[in-house]
């Protein structure tokens, strides 16, 4: 079911739209697409104390959009403050999910990621003086994984262990030998550099897949485990391994129990990636966006330059032409 699923949104997003340009969609979601910020919902009772302001600060990263101090720019995290005396409409149907699971220490704090498509994901939930310790807005595997995509590699993919010590051998072993062989096959599009196909990054441009492990017992990624079991918590509760291919800015295409991970699956989603963006509306393209506290366009542009557009069409600086090695 999932590779067919794959499979369709290829070609319907080929398919249906317009204004192609000929950068790979790895390259163009490094570039130009902006992370969505996840939301930090923080319930109180009244207000926060001056220590619980203090500790809401030290635990959140530097980018916050926040309604009573301004919004940082390409804000990580959008905070929101619900005092349970005066909620609106949305923040009280999240509060009556959490207390169904139990009455909450306040302040109790919600992180949300937004799946697209107006779909929703709590990815972690708990007190206040636990946001910091449960690693939400860093950790080592999403670190390494921003290092790589920074450093030129296309797509990272992510393997998630579970109790499944054969599942997670077997998918070991088909990541180490088929990405490799992918990495031969794939031919990037024609014309990059030329006016509508610019690259604005000195990041290399390569062909290069690896993958990440993570143990699901792993404290320091208590976050993430937490956030892809709620995304295939059945996969999850069978103790199944999972798979994730993450490009661009953290941005993760699927999230694939590896019972149905297989070569043809894999190439078909390589395939996609580094393909010509066809559309260049990151909404409309599959994924979601991981949480990662990065700050992309000062790694990847020089100070001072303005960014590219969203969508390819004028350029702000001259665009250059690229060698591309056959087979690459």
């Amino acid at each position: 079911m999932i590779r067919r699923f794959a499979v369709l949104i290829v070609l319907s997003v080929f398919g249906t739209t317009v204004d192609a340009c000929n950068i790979p969609v790895f390259r163009y979601a490094l570039e130009r697409w902006r992370p969505d910020p996840c939301e930090v919902f923080v319930f109180y009772e009244g207000h926060l104390t001056g220590d619980e302001e203090t500790i809401l600060r030290d635990a959140l990263p530097d980018r916050v959009s926040d309604s009573t101090s301004g919004s940082g720019d390409d804000p990580v995290a959008k905070l929101v403050r619900c005092n349970i005396r005066t909620l609106d409409s949305n923040a009280q149907s999240l509060w009556s999910q959490v207390k169904k699971q139990g009455e909450p220490t306040l302040p109790h704090v919600v992180v949300r990621v937004n799946l697209g498509g107006a779909r929703f994901v709590n990815g972690w939930q708990g007190g206040l003086r636990s946001l910091e310790d449960h690693g939400v807005f860093k950790s080592p595997s999403r670190h390494e994984m921003s290092r790589r995509l920074l450093s030129g590699d296309s797509v990272v993919w992510l393997l998630m262990t579970g109790k499944d010590t054969d599942q997670a051998a077997h998918a070991r072993k088909m990541l180490r030998e088929e990405l490799p062989k992918l990495a031969e096959q794939v031919q990037l599009p024609e014309g990059i550099g030329l006016p509508g196909s610019e690259l604005y990054s000195d990041v290399p441009l390569l062909v290069r897949f690896s993958f990440l492990e993570i143990s699901r017992d792993d404290p320091k990624e208590r976050f993430l485990v937490e956030l892809l079991s709620e995304i295939r918590p059945d996969a999850v509760a069978r103790g199944e391994p999972i798979a994730v291919p993450v490009f661009g800015r953290g941005r993760a295409l699927e999230v694939i129990p590896v019972g149905d991970l297989n070569p043809s699956l894999m190439a078909d989603l390589t395939l996609f990636l580094s393909g010509a963006c066809s559309c260049q509306v990151k909404d409309q393209n599959p994924g979601f966006d991981l949480l990662f506290d990065a700050n992309w366009n000062g790694e990847l542009f020089e100070e001072g330059f303005k960014p590219p557009p969203a969508k390819s069409g004028g350029q702000n600086r001259r665009p250059e032409l690229l060698d591309i090695p056959p087979g690459r």
